[in-house]
């Protein structure tokens, strides 16, 4: 790595960010549904307000990775966590007065702010050259540990002996708004921008001519994309899908007290990134078709298990295993989708694998809703179940295991 790059000090601010982030994760998650719901009254619409969410962040996702092939990482990132905030506020309002609305409104910016923070792992594969990149992204990753620790503990003292009614929902999304805020203060502090670290390391200055960027289906030809990109949409889709109709899952289904919520999301979020360290190095090492398909199976495990547990610490176990499978294969497709592309062109292939993820993900999240209320968990688990587990064999069929190419040193 060329000295006096700032390296580590970038990763720790980029993690500490999606620290607080996840905290709206886990919020928007555990209570999207129910407040959609709480407000409209119609138990059917039961996935819209998760459906809200994914779709606006599906929607933000490419125009924001252009943008930070254009301007930056940073600027991108903050904006979406200013709309974050906003969105909460929104929510809250819309929750204590009633208002359909004003919860409409919030979710799309929450959703927004959701797609654009995601794409912070491209700052993190910036940073780092191919053969390390994958651990590179996991230490951005890992930021979100801490915030699977601290939403439940902000979150359910919070709820404790209390109704899960309109006020406590406003003071939850004020909470969430809370988190956005100081996850905006600490991705400020990052400089230089990871797009020009990214350039430095290619190119061994900043200052060269960059060519333009290949058109998206010239991208989408090249080798690795289309699998990791079917990976990503599948794993995505299922994970935000039954982890955002987890709450009602718990409570409707299940009969738990909403408190419960949260500590099953934290488990979720843990096993999303609690292991991504050891993660990146295992993708690494054994290349990204196999821990692509890796992931998709034990997400399939995890999911199927829905079919018989029902107490809280099962429960939690089997949304800990979604997110450790999902972790796997969601890593290995990012790390792959980075080696493919030069780094004023690696936004735009990400926020179009985003785009492609969210709505899908939006879609299983409506579908699953309105099945989870018309049939039960039983729908919500086999169809997961199918979605992860057949392109898991179209991939470990034809793409094989292709070594990462060693990193170009810089010019001199």
């Amino acid at each position: 790595m060329p000295p006096g790059l700032p390296i580590r000090r970038n990763t720790a601010l980029l993690s500490a960010a999606l620290a607080a982030n996840s905290g709206m994760l886990q919020l928007s998650a555990a209570v999207a549904s129910l407040t959609f719901v709480l407000v409209i009254g119609v138990q059917g619409l039961l996935g819209l307000g998760p459906a809200i969410v994914l779709a606006s962040g599906a929607l933000a996702a490419l125009p924001a990775g252009r943008a930070m092939d254009r301007v930056g990482r940073v600027p991108v990132i903050a904006a979406g966590f200013v709309i974050g905030a906003t969105g909460g506020g929104l929510a809250a309002l819309g929750s204590l007065f009633d208002s359909a609305p004003l919860v409409f409104l919030g979710l799309v910016c929450v959703g927004t702010a959701g797609g654009t923070s995601l794409l912070a792992r491209t700052a993190a594969g910036d940073m780092y050259p191919p053969e390390r990149r994958a651990r590179g992204i996991a230490l951005v990753l890992v930021g979100a540990v801490f915030g699977a620790i601290l939403g439940p503990a902000v979150f359910s003292p919070l709820l404790s002996g209390r109704e899960l009614d309109d006020e406590s929902l406003a003071l939850l999304w004020l909470a969430g708004s809370g988190f956005m805020l100081v996850a905006l203060a600490l991705v400020v502090f990052v400089r230089p921008d990871p797009r020009r670290i990214a350039e430095l390391l290619h190119t061994g200055t900043v200052e060269v001519e960059r060519p333009p960027a290949a058109p998206l289906r010239e991208l989408l030809r090249r080798h690795g994309v289309i699998p990791s990109i079917l990976a990503a949409q599948a794993s995505f889709s299922v994970m935000v899908g039954v982890m955002t109709l987890t709450g009602a899952v718990v409570v409707d289904h299940h009969h738990h007290a909403g408190e419960a919520v949260f500590p099953i999301i934290g488990a979720h979020v843990l096993g999303m990134y609690a292991l991504v360290l050891v993660v990146g190095d295992v993708i690494d090492r054994i290349g990204r078709p196999p821990a692509l398909v890796g992931g998709l199976v034990l997400m399939a495990a995890s999911v199927v298990s829905l079919l018989w547990v029902t107490s809280v610490p099962a429960t939690a176990a089997a949304l800990f295993g979604l997110g450790l499978g999902w972790n796997l294969s969601f890593v290995a497709a990012t790390a792959q989708l980075a080696d493919c592309t030069q780094p004023w062109e690696r936004g735009k292939l990400l926020g179009f694998n985003d785009l492609l993820s969210g709505l899908t993900g939006a879609s299983l999240a409506l579908l699953g809703g309105y099945a989870l209320t018309a049939v039960g968990v039983a729908a919500l688990a086999l169809g997961g179940t199918v979605i992860v587990l057949l392109p898991a064999l179209w991939i470990a069929r034809y793409h094989p295991r292709r070594p990462v190419e060693p990193a170009q040193a810089p010019a001199e």
